[in-house]
Parts: C-alpha cells; sequence; structure tokens
C-alpha cells in the first residue's frame, strides 16, 4: 500500500478510537459536580442587534475538562441545540486565558485543561439571536424576550444534568416585567437573581419578559398557582374580556378534574401574542412557551372559540414531563435520545388538549368535533405515505428531518404520531366506553397513569410500552397490546374511532366553522385539498398537493406558483368558481403556472365540486363524542 493512502488510512481509523476515548472521559455519573455551583448571568439588553451575552463562572478542577452545548432538546426529540449561534467563546482562569479546543467528531463539545492552582474558570460568550426567521426561530423583538436557558447555558461534561447546580441570573431592558417557573432569590436594578437549581430543572424553566405584560390568576385562592402571563407586541392586545378569562380557568380547572394530581409547586403558562416573535409552542413541567396572533384576545369569537394550544402544552406537564417515556428519558442532554413512544407522549396529549379544550369552553363542542372531522379527513384522504410508512415510523421524524418543511407531507410522513396518535386514543375512548356502557373511559386511563405520586415534580417517572398496556388492562381487561400494535405499524386503519364514538367523515361544498375561521387567519390562502387537491397562499403560491389527487395527476407540484384560472387572473374566488363551475359542465380546469421562469398551462381534470370534512351523527349509535367533550362535575 502506498505510504500515503496508509496514513490516510491510519488517520481515520484513528478517529473513531479518539471519539471512544472522549466518550469514556464524558460519560455523564449519577453523582455530584464536585466543585460547587455554576453562575450563569446573561444580559438581554441589547434590543437593537438582538446579541445576549453571557457569563458563567464554574468551579473547577485541575486537569482535562469537556463543557457541552446542549444538543439533544426535550420537547423537540431532536439533536437540535442551535449550536451555530454560540460565538465569541473566551475562556479565563487566574486572570490568564485558557485555550480551547473542539471535538472534531462532537461539535457541541469544547475541550481544555485546567491548569494547576485556578480553582474557577469564566466563560463569556454570546448567543447571536436570529434577526430574520431565515436564520431561525425569531427569540427577541423590540418588545418581547424568549430566553431558552439550552441556548445559552455551557455545562461540564462528566454528571447528570440533576447533578450539576446553577445560580442564574437576567438582566432585562429597563421596564420590563419577566415570567418564569424560576423562583426569584432577588433584585439589583434590572438585574434578577434567581435561586439555584439543578441544571434539568434551569433547563426546563425558560423565560418570556417584554414591555407589556399582564398576569392572570387562573385558580385564584389554590395553594399551588396556576398563571397566565402574556407579552405583547403592543399594550392593547392584552385586553381580554372577563369571559373569555374564564374559560382558561375553566380549562385549568377540568386538567386537574381530569388528572387528579399536580406534578408542580407552581405552573406558568408563558404566552405571547404577537406577529414579531417566532411561533412556538413547547413544554416544560411547570411552564410552557406558547405564542399566538395579536388578535388572540381582541378578536376572541366565542362561536368560534380559542386555539388549543394552551391546553395541549399544560397536558404535557402530566404527559411527557412528569410521566416521561423511558428511552427518552437521558442522563443530560448530550446523550441520544429515541422516540419510539411518542404516539403516547404527543398523540394523547393532542387527543387531551382538543378534549380539555372543549371542556373549559374554549372551544365550543361544535368547534371540537370539527377539529377531529379536519384530522379524520387528514387520514380518511390525504395520508397516501401509510402506503409505505407506519404511525410508528413516524416517531423518527424529530430526528430525521428536524420539523423542516416537506414538498409533499402526505405521502412523506412527518410527525403523523400526533394526530394520527390522536385519532387511535379516540378509539381506545370510545371502545372504553362501549365495553363497559359508559362507565369507564380514558379519563380512567388518564388518572391511574398520570395521576399519582401528587405533589412529586423534581424526578419523572418513566413509563414503557409494556406500563402503558398495564395501565389500559387495568380500566378494562383486552388485547390492548395487539390493540396498538395494529394501529401503530399500520395493519389497522387509525380512523376507525370516528365511527366508533358515534359519527361518520362527510363531504360538503361549504367548510366547516373552525376551517372557515382558518381560512380568515391564513389572509386570502386558499384550501382545496380535499377537491382538486391543493392549496395555495394569497399569492397563489402552491403549498400542498395532494398525492394523486386531480391536481398531482395534471403535473401541479408544491412550490409552483397559480398565475391564472381558466384565463382569468389567480385569486382564490377564481379557482373556487372554476371548481364549482366544472361540477356542471365536466370541462378541465385550466391553471396557468409559473416555475421559475417558466409559464404553462395545465389542464386539471375534475368535476367533482368543492369537498369540505364534517362530521355527521350515525342514527342509532351512542353519541361518545358529546361525552367525551361534556366537563366533568
Amino acid at each position: 500500500m502506498p505510504r500515503k493512502s496508509f496514513a490516510r488510512l491510519s488517520a481515520l481509523t484513528f478517529l473513531p478510537l479518539v471519539s471512544a476515548i472522549t466518550l469514556a472521559q464524558t460519560a455523564p455519573q449519577d453523582v455530584p459536580y464536585p466543585p460547587g455551583t455554576v453562575a450563569i448571568a446573561v444580559d438581554a439588553t441589547d434590543l437593537a442587534q438582538r446579541i445576549i451575552k453571557v457569563k458563567q463562572t464554574l468551579p473547577v478542577q485541575a486537569g482535562p475538562m469537556t463543557l457541552l452545548f446542549p444538543q439533544w432538546l426535550p420537547g423537540n426529540h431532536a439533536p437540535s441545540g442551535p449550536i451555530d449561534k454560540l460565538a465569541g467563546l473566551k475562556i479565563v482562569g487566574n486572570g490568564q486565558p485558557i485555550t480551547w479546543k473542539r471535538d472534531p467528531l462532537n461539535v457541541f463539545a469544547f475541550q481544555l485543561d485546567v491548569p494547576a492552582g485556578v480553582q474557577s474558570i469564566t466563560t463569556q460568550y454570546q448567543y447571536l439571536t436570529p434577526t430574520d426567521s431565515a436564520q431561525g426561530r425569531v427569540v427577541m423583538t423590540p418588545n418581547m424576550l424568549n430566553l431558552q436557558w439550552n441556548a445559552v447555558v455551557l455545562y461540564p461534561a462528566g454528571h447528570y444534568a440533576s447533578q450539576i447546580t446553577y445560580a442564574p441570573s437576567v438582566t432585562y431592558p429597563a421596564g420590563w416585567q419577566a415570567a418564569t417557573a424560576l423562583d426569584v432569590a432577588g433584585k439589583d436594578g434590572n438585574t434578577v437573581r434567581y435561586d439555584a437549581v439543578p441544571l434539568d430543572i434551569l433547563v426546563d424553566s425558560p423565560v418570556f419578559a417584554g414591555r407589556y405584560f399582564k398576569q392572570f390568576d387562573l385558580i385564584p385562592g389554590a395553594k399551588v398557582p396556576v398563571r397566565l402571563n402574556v407579552v405583547a407586541d403592543a399594550a392593547k392586545h392584552l385586553e381580554a374580556k372577563p369571559e373569555h378569562i374564564a374559560q382558561h380557568r375553566a380549562m385549568a380547572t377540568q386538567a386537574l378534574k381530569l388528572f387528579g394530581a399536580q406534578h408542580y409547586d407552581h405552573y406558568d403558562f408563558l404566552f405571547a401574542v404577537t406577529k414579531q416573535l417566532g411561533g412556538i409552542g413547547l413544554e416544560h413541567q411547570r411552564s410552557s412557551e406558547n405564542s399566538l396572533g395579536t388578535g388572540y384576545f381582541t378578536d376572541w369569537d366565542s362561536k368560534v372559540g380559542s386555539s388549543d394550544l394552551l391546553a395541549h402544552e399544560y397536558v404535557h406537564s402530566w404527559n411527557g414531563k412528569f410521566r416521561r417515556p423511558a428511552d427518552l428519558t437521558t442522563p443530560n442532554f448530550n446523550v441520544p435520545m429515541q422516540d419510539s413512544l411518542l404516539w403516547v407522549y404527543e398523540g394523547q396529549t393532542q387527543y387531551w388538549g382538543n378534549v380539555l379544550t372543549a371542556r373549559g369552553g374554549l372551544r365550543p363542542i361544535e368547534a371540537s368535533r370539527d377539529a377531529i372531522a379536519l384530522v379524520a379527513a387528514t387520514y380518511t384522504d390525504n395520508r397516501p405515505g401509510f402506503a409505505w410508512r407506519s404511525v410508528q415510523d413516524t416517531t423518527n421524524d424529530p430526528i430525521i428531518s428536524r420539523r423542516s418543511p416537506k414538498p409533499y407531507r402526505g405521502y412523506q410522513l412527518s410527525e403523523d404520531y400526533y394526530s394520527a396518535g390522536q385519532l387511535i386514543w379516540l378509539e381506545a375512548d370510545a371502545h372504553i366506553r362501549a365495553r363497559t356502557g359508559g362507565k369507564k373511559s380514558l379519563d380512567d386511563f388518564a388518572r391511574a397513569f398520570f395521576g399519582v405520586d401528587d405533589g412529586a415534580w423534581k424526578t419523572p417517572k418513566t413509563y414503557t410500552f409494556e406500563d402503558v398496556v398495564a395501565t389500559l388492562n387495568g380500566v378494562l381487561a383486552d388485547d390492548w397490546a395487539t390493540f396498538l400494535r395494529e394501529r401503530l405499524d399500520g395493519k389497522t386503519p387509525v380512523t376507525r374511532g370516528i365511527e366508533a364514538s358515534g359519527w361518520r367523515l362527510v363531504y360538503r361544498d361549504e367548510p366547516n366553522a373552525l376551517a372557515k375561521a382558518r381560512q380568515k387567519e391564513a389572509d386570502g390562502g386558499a384550501d382545496y385539498i380535499y377537491s382538486v387537491g391543493l392549496s395555495a397562499d394569497k399569492d397563489g403560491k402552491v403549498g400542498e398537493v395532494r398525492w394523486d389527487s386531480a391536481a398531482f395527476n395534471a403535473g401541479i407540484g408544491s412550490g409552483m406558483t397559480l398565475v391564472a384560472v381558466n384565463d382569468l387572473e389567480y385569486s382564490q374566488d377564481a379557482l373556487e368558481d372554476a371548481i364549482k363551475a366544472a361540477k356542471t359542465d365536466k370541462a378541465p380546469i385550466r391553471l396557468m403556472v409559473k416555475e421559475f421562469n417558466r409559464f404553462r398551462t395545465i389542464n386539471v381534470d375534475y368535476s367533482d365540486g368543492l369537498r369540505y370534512p364534517h362530521l355527521e351523527r350515525i342514527t342509532g349509535k351512542p353519541d361518545y363524542l358529546t361525552a367525551i367533550f361534556a366537563p366533568k362535575k
């Protein structure tokens, strides 16, 4: 073998060995970080350039040391730590700079040697927050801040996250108010010092802060407070009607009635009503990060109701944070996670989010049924990807695609464990109710599975597939393992719960009320997925094309722009009129499209008219769906 080739082979062979040695040296141990508490000070006052400055002081011992930036993020279920946003790292000990080196096989790891006699080091760096949505989610605006500790912390390798203590502080812009699950230890001007906590709790305790802030007590007088903390782009967006806040209170109360236990010492909804801060819905045990449009309060319509986002994230305090899948429970944030049980973690949370939103009155029962109709239609007519993938396989999607957009989502599939999981749990609920004559339901599973150890919150209680099956059998003895596996593995459709609950999916030529509200929010966007087979934004850019639909088979592709419909300039009305006309005259719909700098006309052969999902009662069958949405007394 030539000497140059041998040297190259030796280097390639050596790299895994180096990595293995590094991993062995930094493997987390369930022992305290012996040097002591780490201080982390965050300066979040640079609103113009949106740069967050960070200073950490770490007690250390002499010798080799590795600092880790969190890679695997809870709630994201993926290695999505924003390492690319960390910049300017400098490390100093006893006033002298200490050289660091990034691990070439693990870019989240920074290696250094602590000199003899150095008992503490200071790390200083910046978190360069996105200044445009193309760079990532915007977390800093002129009027608000979403501080996530995982984005600003470096921590010593070799220990469980629960065994490293941090004393955090944040300097906020003058006049701003902040909300977080962390407890305030003291204030020095615009700097807030928080009680020291283990790293896992710090990362699970993000901050929302803002110039315009309002807090609502959702369970007045309770020993365990539940609060809704709202920041907004402007003060006017904080104005909420008393009856709307009453619905939020009812939703929180219904959650407690469902689970029968609380796994937090206080709970804080962190909620932004904004067009500037990046969208988010992320769970934590004692809080949640949420954002919706500026009209959440001011444009509230009791007939349509509110989003189920807040209820969904609240449910996660029980499902996902306190009760946590065993393969998602890792010692620290740089040990890979596995997502095999996300159909419980997210799927059942999706189910209860819609249910609790209905039970609290945040969404009328009719709109809650509309939401189920839209999900049912998705899994009846717009998921041909199940011909080659299963619900179980989609639990890998957070790692595969990290929530990036897909050109043909219905065929590629995405994180379908959310909504497909929701339908599986609806069928399970209807099945239990039918077999027990309505005496038991999935509510009994929720209380037995999630409602244990009232008051405990610092240590998650893990579960496996076998634990889920055992608890279901405790509610109703049955072959639950087969029931779940057949649906998860694609042997049985996930849509059977609709008819099992006393309803059927039908299509009409008018959208249901919830779909109409969503179209209004889309501001001119057109959704004809269940008719001609495409959706488009207000400018005619095609978003989704249903695989094997009339539009797809004619050659319409995701990313094209609709320019004209039947020789008229494109608009939502023009396309809708063409779909209606084709039902009568049976003539193809002529769509002029633009692809890059090319224009052409595509004839779409479709004549079945407008089709929008609705649910319709099945005469003679028990109506379990209405019972599921009814408030608990």
